[in-house]
């Protein structure tokens, strides 16, 4: 696909497609709970003890957007106590590899960029 292709194919709809999902995945924790669930099958207070900063409420509404967006599957075992496992979706199990590309890109361009924030800022004082 050509560089005029890909560009045709993010504008296609102004844009919207694009900027939907990117906040939805662009923001705190959707990535973390994402790659947390590669490969494993979890129960809520295992997400919670392996995700380091998150609260109970941002799990619960970050798990909550995922499911509704078809990235998370909920299954809920009628046992007593009753027994809620989470995992990836196959939909979901797609976002891992872009995901680890650009967590990739922003580890490598990251020194850069604070190098070119602190040009800017030393232009801007």
């Amino acid at each position: 696909m050509s560089q005029y292709e890909k560009t045709c194919l993010i504008r296609g709809d102004g844009g919207r497609a694009v900027r939907g999902i990117l906040d939805r995945i662009g923001d705190k924790w959707t990535l973390l709970v994402v790659a947390t669930l590669h490969g494993e099958r979890m129960r809520f207070t295992e997400l919670l003890r392996r995700i380091p900063g998150i609260s109970q409420r941002m799990l619960t509404l970050t798990l909550r957007r995922l499911e509704r967006d078809g990235l998370v599957g909920r299954t809920v075992f009628a046992e007593v106590p009753p027994r809620v496992e989470y995992e990836l979706t196959p939909m979901g199990s797609t976002l891992i590899e872009p995901a680890v590309t650009l967590a990739q890109w922003a580890v490598e361009h990251n020194p850069d960029i604070e190098r070119s924030h602190d040009a800017y800022d030393s232009r801007e004082r």
